[in-house]
């Protein structure tokens, strides 16, 4: 299934090669890999609600986590 998303590397990745993340979502599951393992490396995906509640919780807003906050 993996051949048949399309892929979209993070805008924090870097040029070099290192802290590369790449995504691709399908109607409700975001496909989330390791763009240093290529195409045949692992994979995980998550639902889309619990993507975007990640996200939202490391832009520090912690809406959808359950009210939770960034401490720092």
């Amino acid at each position: 299934m993996s051949d048949h998303l399309k892929w979209r590397t993070s805008s924090y990745s870097d040029s070099e090669g290192s802290n590369c993340m790449e995504v691709a979502s399908s109607p409700r599951i975001i496909h989330v890999r390791d763009s240093k393992l290529g195409p045949t490396g692992s994979w995980f995906r998550v639902r889309g609600s619990a993507w975007a509640a990640s996200l939202a919780h490391a832009a520090g807003d912690g809406a959808g986590c359950g009210g939770l906050r960034n401490a720092g």
